[in-house]
């Protein structure tokens, strides 16, 4: 996580970015530095095999090929390449590909350091090697960035909540039952470890796309937040392909998508996405 967030400081771009304007072919690289990371975590974990390495290396790469194939920045337009990227980076990581590969108990640790190298794949490809605008992935340039995921939240937790609970997807609300001193360190979890990976996804990288190729519409934000909802299909805990999650997921998108279009950093929408989950984990 703290490459990841390294990412927003400036002169880590432009150092990134001057390296692949200079020596395209660096990109290479990163299959083979995100695949030692792992294996390390893996030999960690006692769960590192060949098969389990190679895979990682296949997954990493694969996504660099596309974007080798599109070719250096600064990007001005989405290819087919792009997205095909954004596939190869999300998808497996979606459906737990290769989880066979890994013992059950190392799974839980291993699930997470592999979401870490998806992550940081895709900003060294969109940030750095394609140098895509409009990702926001730098800190607040404005006090606007930190009221608009509290209006965000105002506007749409409420919505949120009476769908919720119509269509039986969350109970009424509760008092939560657990202390103070768990509840906030826990908004820093989600924040780090579910909020800004997906805003990431979702908002820099596929609603972005979108905008950049279609236009920013409300078309563009309807159809990120679709893929959005789309992605909790196979989230529990009701029965698959969970529809009520999906109908969820598609209204807090709105929100996030939202969120992002009019703040100057997608932390504004990871922070929106982490007072909406952490809503829902301590008083539903």
């Amino acid at each position: 996580m703290g490459a990841v967030l390294a990412f927003l400081c400036p002169s880590v771009q432009r150092l990134f970015r001057r390296i692949f304007e200079r020596h395209p072919a660096a990109i290479w690289a990163a299959p083979f530095l995100l695949t030692g990371v792992f294996g390390v975590a893996a030999v960690w974990a006692r769960a590192a095999t060949l098969a389990l390495i190679l895979a990682v290396l296949a997954y990493t790469a694969a996504p660099v090929l596309s974007s080798w194939i599109a070719g250096a920045g600064p990007a001005t337009r989405p290819l087919f390449w792009d997205f095909l990227t954004i596939l190869l980076i999300w998808l497996p990581m979606e459906f737990a590909a290769g989880a066979r590969l890994v013992p059950r108990a190392a799974q839980g640790f291993l699930h997470s350091v592999a979401y870490g190298v998806a992550i940081l794949l895709g900003l060294v490809l969109f940030l750095c090697f394609r140098s895509f605008p409009g990702l926001k992935y730098n800190l607040p340039r404005s006090w606007r960035d930190a009221w608009l995921p509290l209006a965000g939240f105002a506007l749409s937790a409420p919505v949120l909540i009476a769908v919720g609970v119509a269509i039986g997807f969350i109970p009424p609300p509760h008092w939560p039952t657990q202390p103070s001193r768990t509840m906030l360190p826990a908004a820093g979890i989600i924040f780090a470890g579910t909020a800004l990976p997906e805003e990431i996804l979702f908002r820099s990288l596929i609603q972005n796309l979108l905008v950049q190729r279609f236009g920013s519409t409300w078309r563009t934000l309807l159809a990120a937040s679709l893929i959005f909802g789309a992605a909790h299909l196979d989230n529990g805990p009701q029965p698959l392909p969970n529809w009520r999650y999906f109908i969820l997921a598609t209204i807090a998108g709105v929100a996030y998508g939202a969120v992002f279009q009019r703040s100057t950093t997608v932390l504004s929408s990871a922070a929106l996405h982490m007072l909406v989950d952490w809503t829902k984990h301590y008083f539903f």
